[in-house]
């Protein structure tokens, strides 16, 4: 039910992403005041996650899950009525409460929940959920772009609605048995969680943390705001929504192929390797995107710049969930990372649009490259023989 779900949050998302930016500029904006739209959201992310860390804690995962979806619904279709930039940045930051509840209980309920030997596998088909919807919602947004800005934003409203029916109705069982385990009463073990102080002493988790803020930068903040921006400045007015639009579905396809054997690789090989490899790849092809603006060299960068991503995702995400363990309530280590990867998408954007209004696009996609490098460095000194975390043990025992 989870990836059921995640296919229709996806799916609204992958709608609205590349109409965003240019819907912030219709109300009068720069490139820079258009990338704060998406860095508000991940902003709001940041400062709340760990009040949502400690929800999840508390409450548990499929509270907090719907909880954060139906908030960025109401959001969304305020998105949709908003009548001057302000009024949507203020929109959007909502959304961004919610995004971040939702986020965290899920990655939090799928660590708990996953096997030992299979939680590389678990976290791809997780991020392949994400990615049919990334794939199917620019597709359906190249349909719907007759009918103007504003419509794309019911329709995920609505999909996010739905969404958080499904997984309320589903998840009705794991919250019984979530309910038993707080019980002292019910004679059931309570659930043990992990905190980010704990999760800190291991060097794979503190690796995550850096490559979390790198991919954040790259796959987040400069995917879903510089590069329809750019799209747009190069291509022009006429065709700049449809490639950018182009561009989000090519790298969805590149994602698809990674994700089709990433996660089992991950499984077989550990975590290091494909880490190193997919940011490797995603920082090479977002640094040549700023210099081969012909419309082949964009696609051609937008395709592997997705496959490098879907090698990195599932070892990451699947990283962290060794150290958090399956049996155990890992919001708050998961909020630490979360906040990593937020504060990534929120500088990555300003810091890019003001280069690209002040110098260059070219300047931004370089900059921007130049971050990922973090995170390889930080994976390069993680021991080659980290390994999972059993059950029985405690993170500070890795």
């Amino acid at each position: 039910m989870l990836l059921i779900a995640a296919f229709i949050i996806a799916l609204g998302f992958g709608l609205i992403a590349p109409i965003l930016p240019q819907y912030a500029v219709s109300f009068d904006v720069g490139a820079a005041a258009a990338t704060v739209i998406v860095s508000i959201f991940a902003f709001t992310r940041l400062i709340f996650a760990p009040v949502a860390g400690a929800l999840v804690g508390k409450l548990g995962e499929p509270r907090i899950y719907v909880t954060g979806v139906l908030l960025v619904a109401v959001s969304t279709l305020l998105c949709a009525v908003v009548q001057d930039y302000t009024q949507l940045l203020i929109a959007r930051g909502l959304g961004g409460f919610g995004s971040t509840m939702f986020t965290i209980s899920a990655m939090a309920l799928i660590a708990r929940l996953a096997p030992d030997e299979s939680r590389g596998r678990i976290s791809g088909l997780y991020a392949g959920s994400f990615l049919l919807g990334n794939v199917a919602g620019p597709v359906l947004g190249t349909v719907l772009a007759p009918l103007g800005m504003r419509v794309p934003f019911v329709i995920y409203g609505t999909a996010l609605i739905i969404a958080a029916g499904v997984v309320y109705a589903a998840l009705g069982r794991r919250r019984k048995l979530d309910h038993d385990a707080e019980n002292p009463d019910s004679g059931k073990p309570a659930i043990e969680v992990v905190t980010a102080k704990e999760a800190l002493a291991s060097p794979a988790y503190r690796a995550a943390l850096f490559s979390g803020f790198s991919y954040g930068w790259l796959a987040f903040g400069i995917r879903n705001s510089m590069i329809p921006l750019f799209a747009l400045a190069v291509f022009g007015q006429g065709h700049g929504t449809a490639v950018a639009g182009s561009s989000m579905t090519v790298f969805a396809v590149g994602n698809g192929c990674a994700l089709l054997f990433s996660g089992k690789l991950t499984d077989r090989v550990g975590r290091k390797i494909p880490v190193l490899l997919g940011m490797s790849v995603l920082v090479l092809s977002i640094g040549a995107m700023g210099v081969f603006t012909s419309l082949a060299g964009f696609i051609i960068c937008s395709i592997v710049a997705g496959f490098g991503a879907g090698i990195l995702g599932p070892a990451q995400q699947a990283s962290v969930a060794d150290v958090i363990g399956s049996g155990r309530n890992g919001g708050k280590a998961l909020a630490a990372f979360q906040m990593c990867t937020d504060l990534g998408s929120i500088i990555g954007p300003l810091l890019a649009g003001v280069m690209a209004d002040m110098i260059s696009y070219e300047l931004a996609f370089a900059i921007s490259a130049s971050v990922g490098l973090v995170g390889v460095v930080a994976w390069l000194l993680v021991p080659k023989n980290i390994r999972a975390v059993p059950v029985t043990e405690s993170p500070k025992q890795l």
